[in-house]
């Protein structure tokens, strides 16, 4: 896909990031991805994003990555997917390359490794990595390298194919300052974990999209909030952050790591298991299984849990 028309994806739809299975030795299991990817693929995602921060891409190899991306592409249909990749400059040039290589439509560039860096230094990481692929580059301004709206508007001059700026570190004042600056230049995307809850305040500051994290074993719901997002459908949002929303954020709150650890749990509720998170992160307990999927069939009816408990 050009990347020109990624940019224009993205930014008219429901985003999301596929969890990556692992057995129960925490082996990748391309099979389970396969069919996980194929199944997101059936409902309208504007893209989802293969080896993401969901996607556990911080436990996964290079050549993991690599093999999740083709194996996305495999099975996702039209779908446009988008890599993860990160780490060091040198690091991500190389895998940017390779999920290129492997028919990825675009990256999402996730903050470096570790340490914290100037903004010249930031600014040259992005350029090296836009100037090293052909496909769309989103940025993603999180924890460690945090772009200013100053560096995101020189690299939108110097790298026509950097075609997104998604934030997940909750400033709002500098979202406004980048989407004023940057205007049509760029797509916007939330990406805070668990999206739903910053939605409406990142649309009144100009973001028009995010990347849900339900998605993954909500589908439909997912699709429903964000429509209702779309439409300024206040009362429907208030109620699905009131009966599911907030009660998902206070067993994602119990532990370290969960934004990701209940997201499987999500899957292994609806009869979809992916298997278990890869170390360091660790699984919800049996207890925060159980509460989850009382959650969830209370907001959304019994026929969602197909888990026996």
């Amino acid at each position: 896909m050009d990347f020109s028309e990624l940019k224009t994806a993205i930014g008219a739809g429901l985003l999301s990031f596929p969890v990556t299975p692992f057995d129960a030795e925490q082996r990748l299991d391309l099979d389970n991805y396969r069919a996980h990817v194929a199944w997101l693929a059936q409902y309208p995602a504007a893209a989802l994003f293969a080896a993401g921060g969901t996607g556990e891409f911080f436990s996964l190899t290079q050549s993991e990555v690599v093999e999740t991306v083709k194996a996305a592409k495999d099975v996702a249909g039209n779908t446009p997917i988008i890599a993860g990749c990160g780490y060091g400059t040198a690091m991500a040039v190389e895998l940017a390359q390779a999920c290129q290589k492997a028919g990825a439509d675009g990256l999402l560039l996730l903050p470096q490794y570790l340490v914290g860096a100037e903004q010249a230094g930031l600014v040259d990481r992005v350029r090296r990595v836009c100037q090293a692929v052909d496909i769309g580059v989103i940025v993603y301004n999180r924890d460690n390298s945090i772009l200013s709206a100053e560096s995101i508007a020189r690299l939108a001059e110097e790298c026509p194919n950097l075609i997104g700026f998604k934030d997940g570190h909750g400033n709002v004042e500098l979202v406004t300052r980048v989407c004023t600056l940057l205007g049509d230049r760029l797509s916007y995307i939330g990406g805070m974990p668990t999206a739903e809850v910053f939605a409406k305040a990142y649309k009144a500051a100009g973001v028009t999209t995010y990347s849900s994290a339900i998605f993954n074993f909500l589908p439909q719901q997912a699709l429903g909030f964000y429509d209702a997002l779309c439409a300024d459908d206040n009362d429907s949002m208030n109620r699905m952050l009131k009966e599911f929303f907030y009660p998902y954020l206070a067993i994602r709150d119990r532990g370290r790591g969960y934004a990701v650890s209940i997201v499987k749990a999500g899957m292994k509720v609806i009869g979809r298991d992916t298997g278990p998170v890869r170390s360091p992160l660790t699984d919800l307990t049996g207890e925060e299984l159980k509460m989850l999927a009382g959650v969830m069939a209370s907001a959304f009816g019994e026929d969602v849990v197909k888990h026996p408990f």
